[in-house]
């Protein structure tokens, strides 16, 4: 029988919350978390945004320049739920509730699936992958992502044979996200890849970067990163994942598809119908910095441009 204990408990016995989440994030990435997360007494919490996340460090597409300092990643983005401003998501995206948290996979599969944010954290291991970034606007960073690709997700689905394409649909929270009232686009945000584009191993699902759970104006809790492709391609803040037989209209192709294609691969040879898309700007040099020459599919060429064999990429854009 439980009795309570009459001395009061003193402020250093407490276990930090930091320290508690963490180790508990531990256990469940260790090898037979799934039997141990079932044990667990009560649902397990989500990460919160900036903590630490335990990962191994993957060099097989290292890249040979510096990462972007985080500062500039963490304050410059694109994130039109919460304004068109580059300085709008970082100030406005705090209101947003990442937990409780769900990421439904559904469609064209034998096994759906309905994940909270541990189920995904323990899903794979994770990895911390130091990969560059190209928006559509000409500027670049080169960002340290944690996750795992994407095929990992997808796999456990079980794809139909049928399956072809995948569909990626974002949250639309419209009490925390007052970019929701403009007509820019229509809400929810839409993306998609063909299914080889999806289960590519450079295809990342990411969960954090510079080895901490996402920040919210980055895409919190979980996002896509398709490193050959502009930066619109990669979705944020993922809560459904649909495969299916036909090929998915975005977001920007429905509102602008004579300037933002399917395919939305960095191509230096293709201009966008309002600016030059051979050269780019590095996020954090400064605007007078001189630019550089951007490279095809973003400089990962080798891995993925088997992907578009005999296809002409100045028409499938």
């Amino acid at each position: 029988m439980f009795k309570s204990r009459s001395v009061p408990v003193r402020p250093s016995e407490i276990t930090d919350e930091s320290v508690w989440r963490s180790r508990r994030r531990l256990l469940l990435q260790a090898p037979g978390a799934l039997a141990l997360a079932a044990a667990l007494p009560g649902r397990a919490h989500a990460l919160a945004a900036g903590e630490p996340l335990n990962f191994s460090r993957s060099t097989r597409w290292a890249v040979q320049e510096e990462p972007t300092r985080e500062s500039d990643i963490t304050s410059y983005n694109n994130y039109y739920e919460f304004g068109t401003g580059k300085e709008d998501p970082s100030r406005y995206a705090g209101a947003l509730k990442t937990e409780p948290w769900t990421l439904v996979v559904d469609g064209l599969v034998g096994k759906p699936l309905k994940l909270d944010m541990d189920q995904i954290l323990r899903l794979a291991p994770l990895e911390e992958r130091v990969y560059r970034l190209r928006c559509v606007e000409a500027w670049s960073m080169v960002v340290p992502w944690v996750g795992y690709s994407l095929s990992e997700l997808i796999k456990r689905a079980e794809p139909l044979g049928d399956a072809r394409f995948v569909r990626f649909e974002t949250v639309r929270d419209e009490a925390a996200m007052p970019g929701l009232r403009s007509s820019i686009l229509d809400w929810p945000y839409a993306e998609g890849l063909r299914l080889d584009e999806a289960m590519h191993p450079l295809t990342l699902l990411a969960t954090g970067l510079y080895g901490k759970s996402l920040p919210k104006q980055n895409g919190a809790p979980v996002r896509l990163i398709v490193p050959w492709k502009y930066g619109f391609k990669s979705a944020k803040s993922l809560v459904r994942i649909t495969l299916t037989d036909s090929m998915p209209v975005s977001s920007w192709m429905q509102v602008a598809p004579h300037e933002y294609g399917f395919y939305a691969n960095v191509n230096p040879a293709v201009p966008h119908p309002r600016w030059s898309q051979a050269t780019e700007r590095v996020i954090g040099s400064g605007f007078f910095a001189a630019k550089k020459p951007t490279l095809p599919f973003n400089g990962y060429a080798e891995d993925v441009a088997g992907l578009y064999a005999g296809m002409d990429l100045k028409r499938n854009y």
